[in-house]
């Protein structure tokens, strides 16, 4: 059995939700807690885990993103070190260029060359982190500043498509993926992150899998589950490619086969072992997102968290 780290999704309704979430993931025994950037339900997911790094002592808290085109990259780095400061050792930075709708309809920016972007703040900050300044003019960002030093902040980013999991190879502490089927990510993604790393001539970073899970015996309430965390993900050309690259097709809805590749659902021990077999498949870390069940949110999350801690002793175990 691979060992590796298996962690949560928090999903609350504000921020001080979200820090009793990161706090009971603790108390269950689950390594490692992750946030999008609707964790708190709007709030600001960064002000969140700095409030969870002062009331929790060991579990692992990660973006999975900050999006890149609203902030600087030098911000971001200050609010990653502010974090840094709080819970030291416990905090991954995960960046990521979102998409172009909600982007360009909330921000009023030019989405425009993403991974160019991505790449430049990769770059920003990992020299901030590494090397505690930096001197950058590119494409997408200029930044000129010097901290007090380096710091071991790792720096992760999303990725989607095959190139940006190999960007993720040569730059990245970490690639995370978003609603990528089991095959796809064995099959297309890792072998993409191995290339990267390879060209650059150092060692491949660990893939974390993004993975919906739900605790129930009723596959069928698991799908349907599954469909509404897609939403719009069928009319996106980027996810279109990839579920079909995977075998997937999209074609008037999302087939029980992608579904059922997709997610991992039933007992808390089949949820468990899929979750460790994902390990087992190459990946370097799990992050588990329950799917809500929208009559008993608290129990499905609750529900989910059992399982989640399971796989983690059996993970680590």
């Amino acid at each position: 059995m691979a060992q590796g780290t298996v962690g949560v999704n928090i999903q609350a309704g504000n921020a001080r939700a979200a820090v009793e979430q990161i706090a009971e993931a603790e108390r269950a025994g689950i390594p490692a807690t992750w946030g999008t950037i609707g964790m708190a339900g709007g709030q600001d997911p960064m002000a969140a885990f700095a409030a969870a790094g002062v009331q929790t002592e060991r579990v692992l808290m990660g973006t999975c993103i900050i999006q890149t085109w609203p902030r600087h990259p030098i911000v971001i780095a200050q609010q990653a070190l502010a974090i840094e400061s709080l819970a030291p050792g416990r905090f991954r930075l995960g960046i990521g260029p979102a998409h172009r709708p909600a982007m360009e309809s909330t921000y009023g920016v030019t989405w425009r060359k993403p991974l160019t972007q991505l790449r430049e703040y990769l770059t920003v900050l990992r020299a901030l982190f590494d090397e505690g300044e930096v001197d950058f003019a590119g494409e997408h960002v200029i930044a000129r500043t010097k901290l007090r030093g380096p710091v071991a902040v790792p720096v992760m980013a999303s990725a989607l498509r095959p190139k940006s999991f190999e960007l993720c190879g040569e730059l990245s502490d970490g690639a995370i993926s978003w609603m990528c089927p089991r095959t796809y990510l064995v099959e297309e993604a890792l072998p993409a992150l191995r290339r990267g790393a390879e060209a650059a001539g150092r060692p491949v970073p660990p893939l974390v899998a993004h993975v919906p899970v739900m605790v129930t015996p009723d596959p069928e309430k698991a799908r349907a589950g599954v469909r509404g965390s897609l939403g719009y993900y069928a009319q996106s050309a980027n996810y279109r490619g990839m579920f079909e690259v995977a075998g997937f097709p999209i074609e008037e809805t999302y087939s029980d086969a992608l579904l059922d590749d997709l997610a991992i659902s039933g007992s808390a021990e089949e949820v468990a072992a899929g979750l460790v077999g994902l390990l087992d498949a190459g990946m370097g870390e799990v992050l588990a997102h329950p799917v809500i069940d929208p009559e008993d949110r608290s129990g499905s999350i609750r529900s989910a968290f059992g399982a989640i801690a399971l796989a983690a002793a059996q993970a680590t175990g």
